[in-house]
């Protein structure tokens, strides 16, 4: 019989729930106290288990913290709908951001920056990590308003099919904070639909 009322909610963990619970321990870790000072002994205490546990799933610092970067954004992911319109669609993506992404997005910057020096990445290396490969987030609005004829395809370049998001995401890392709705509106209707409308 376990001596605790903690050993038994241990051993009671299995699976993806012990990796979520491990993963939410490193996240608090990092957002706490920075990389530089995120151990995996710390995560461990926090997880209430030991560094063999964590070692077993993810060979070191830079790993564990990589995990749990990618767990913490896709607990919440952004789906991008389909309102009928490319500017609908636009905006509602944004306005997604703002609400799910602003917080973490800073977290990112100001949490790991030492992460991004030791192990000579970027947060666009991080980025292509979270998105699991899947591509930029806009294509999924893009291809849809190709099909409904809203778009001139000869005025698409990688940069402008991804330049909302990348206002966007420029106005959130000089600011951290939300970007204001009129700001949304002028990067969609003043910057990007005249770029791209048929």
């Amino acid at each position: 019989m376990s001596l605790s009322g903690q050993d038994d909610a241990r051993t009671r963990r299995r699976g993806p729930a012990l990796e979520g619970a491990l993963l939410d321990a490193a996240w608090a870790e990092l957002t706490e106290r920075g990389y530089e000072s995120f151990t995996i002994d710390a995560v461990a205490t926090r997880a209430g288990t030991s560094r063999a546990v964590l070692y077993r799933r993810w060979p070191g610092k830079p790993e564990l913290a990589r995990a749990a970067i990618v767990h913490v954004v896709a607990q919440d992911p952004i789906e991008v709908k389909d309102t009928g319109s490319l500017r609908g669609d636009v905006i509602a993506l944004l306005r997604q951001a703002n609400e799910r992404r602003v917080r973490i997005a800073t977290q990112l910057v100001v949490s790991l920056a030492d992460y991004y020096r030791a192990t000579g990445t970027s947060l666009a290396d991080l980025r292509e990590s979270i998105s699991g490969g899947q591509g930029p987030i806009m294509d999924g609005v893009i291809a849809r308003a190709l099909e409904r004829g809203e778009i001139d395809a000869s005025r698409l370049t990688p940069r402008i099919r991804n330049l909302p998001v990348d206002l966007f995401r420029h106005e959130v890392l000089m600011t951290h904070s939300a970007v204001p709705e009129e700001t949304i509106l002028e990067i969609v209707d003043t910057i990007f639909l005249p770029l791209v409308r048929a």
